[in-house]
């Protein structure tokens, strides 16, 4: 099974708790020839690839642009690396610049590589082209289910 992972980014800690929670409870239903596949941003891409690691399964990264890590928060620099280093495989857009037409490229690569699609989403609008609204979307459109994670009491800033 090939799953991958879209989801919003900066949920509160409590949030973070709840979906750490939920993204644990949903890769428990698979086994340990998981292959998971993440732009491992920080927040649910990096929750979901470290989960992936620890049950056993492969990660796969898409990195959407050359200076994509220089777009993510310096606190997150470090899980980034780690997580792009336990990378099986790493698939690139070829884009340069990490802007919203990167990120929705990333992600259409990342639909067209997985069985299922696993959306960390309140189910509202995408704030930006390229959000997790628009990546549902397309996942819709070219025919992968997606799984939708919004715990009871999770918000969103």
């Amino acid at each position: 099974m090939r799953l991958g992972i879209t989801g919003h980014r900066g949920l509160p800690p409590e949030t973070e708790r709840l979906v750490r929670r939920a993204l644990r409870d949903e890769l428990a239903r698979y086994g340990p020839d998981l292959i998971g596949v993440s732009c491992i941003a920080d927040g649910p891409d990096a929750w979901f690839a470290e989960l992936v690691l620890e049950a056993g399964g492969r990660l796969e990264v898409v990195v959407p642009a050359e200076k994509y890590r220089e777009g993510l928060p310096e606190e997150h620099h470090p899980t980034y690396d780690r997580l792009i280093q336990r990378a099986a495989d790493i698939h690139r857009t070829g884009m340069a610049e990490s802007d919203s037409q990167a990120h929705m490229a990333g992600s259409e690569i990342l639909v067209g590589l997985v069985d299922e699609l696993v959306a960390v989403w309140d189910g509202q609008p995408a704030r930006g082209y390229g959000g997790t609204a628009d990546v549902v979307a397309y996942a819709e459109r070219t025919g992968v289910r997606s799984r939708v994670i919004w715990p009871e009491g999770a918000t969103r800033d």
